[in-house]
């Protein structure tokens, strides 16, 4: 059996995400080829099959990715794909994966488009979408920091800056309607790299917190150029990912940084005593010598996710499964992940909900590494809405069935 696992293996999104990424995929492949997964997922392979896996590169832009989908399926004939971490690219991917029909569970990409543009019968995504990040951010705001009168952001100027701008302004109106938005939102292009101008208008602003969705190089970079002006003391900052910057940049993270890893993930779980995470923090650990970051146990909870389809299907069918059967078998699952309880929920069954969670950056001196604290989990049906329903009505009508 051969699986494709996409992801950012060169440029400024490969440090931060590609590589953790590809390393939790493929620990965790070889743990189910080996049969060495915690139980209850400790039988050997996919339905019994061994997986061989191919890492493709992310980096090089949608056109790319498209041509690289279709090489994996009509030339290099592999059985599925899982991954890529772009929303660019699942939005540019979504029809060619219903075109050449073969089953692609998409491991991180955020944008809400991929199933609110249309229905998707070959594509899966085993983790919430950016409307989580957003509105568990926005609950955050107003649980710990009620006082804030006004906000601004900056965020990418594609799909995924704009919609978590989009989803994160719509939702202050929401829970905070007395908070003011400011007329300055900053929306750089991606991959920008230097932020001194959008940093100084930032400090200027007179709003009190500022809300970024900026990932990859972007995001350190922003981190590092911000860190020297003063804005992370000037400003309440939030970071809906974060997390991912975290371990890699240790004690050069300020601290009092509101902190998102898209769901709960990498550091806003370290302290989650179940096996499957105890399991998968000292395997990663011990392999690679850091701590894994959200996109480690995101890529590893879609292979999860993928191995529990197919020893499903196979159990119904009694043999090796039809990859219509395992479709079948994905649809509305719902599963106990290395660090939350995922269900396929929304979209048909198609696409997952799980909780989100936030803390605050706090520099653990007495270990020498990385904390937060005042960390706070919100229900997945808090932060996502219900099947059926557009993100953006669900959150203009106050969220209505959110429960909290």
């Amino acid at each position: 059996m051969s699986i494709a696992v996409p992801a950012f293996l060169s440029g400024p999104a490969a440090g931060p995400f590609g590589v953790p990424a590809r390393n939790g995929a493929e620990m965790v492949i070889d743990a189910i080829n080996a049969g060495k997964l915690p139980a209850p997922y400790d039988s050997k392979g996919f339905a019994g099959a061994t997986v061989n896996v191919e890492f493709v590169d992310e980096s090089g832009g949608n056109t790319k990715q498209v041509a690289e989908y279709r090489n994996l399926i009509q030339k290099r004939n592999v059985d599925a794909v899982i991954g890529y971490i772009s929303s660019g690219s699942c939005a540019a991917l979504a029809p060619v994966v219903e075109e050449l029909k073969t089953l692609t569970v998409f491991a991180v990409c955020g944008t809400p488009r991929v199933f609110e543009d249309g229905e998707r019968q070959y594509i899966f995504r085993t983790m919430s979408h950016a409307t989580a990040d957003n509105v568990a951010a926005a609950h955050y705001i107003k649980d710990m920091f009620p006082a804030v009168k006004s906000y601004t952001g900056i965020n990418q100027n594609y799909a995924w800056g704009q919609d978590s701008w989009r989803d994160f302004e719509l939702s202050m109106k929401v829970l905070m309607p007395d908070a003011a938005q400011s007329d300055k939102v900053q929306f750089p292009k991606i991959f920008a790299g230097q932020y001194g101008s959008e940093i100084s208008a930032l400090s200027l602003d007179a709003a009190e917190l500022v809300h970024s969705s900026f990932w990859d190089g972007d995001l350190e970079g922003f981190i590092f150029q911000a860190t020297p002006r003063g804005l992370f003391k000037q400003k309440k900052v939030i970071l809906t990912v974060g997390g991912t910057a975290a371990y890699r940049l240790g004690k050069k993270m300020p601290d009092g940084v509101i902190l998102g890893a898209r769901g709960p993930y990498g550091i806003l779980v370290r302290d989650r005593k179940t096996a499957l995470n105890e399991w998968f923090i000292k395997t990663y650990f011990d392999r690679y010598g850091t701590y894994p970051s959200g996109p480690a146990y995101q890529y590893a909870q879609a292979v999860l996710a993928t191995k529990i389809a197919y020893d499903k299907a196979a159990a119904a069918a009694g043999g090796f499964p039809t990859q219509d059967q395992v479709i079948a078998s994905f649809k509305g699952m719902e599963f106990e992940s290395f660090s939350t309880t995922v269900k396929l929920a929304l979209a048909g069954g198609h696409q997952a909900i799980t909780e989100n969670v936030y803390g605050i950056t706090k520099w653990n001196a007495d270990d020498a590494e990385p904390g937060v604290t005042d960390v706070k989990f919100y229900p997945a049906e808090c932060v996502m809405p219900p099947d059926g329903v557009n993100s953006v009505d669900w959150i203009t009508k106050g969220m209505p069935g959110a429960k909290c």
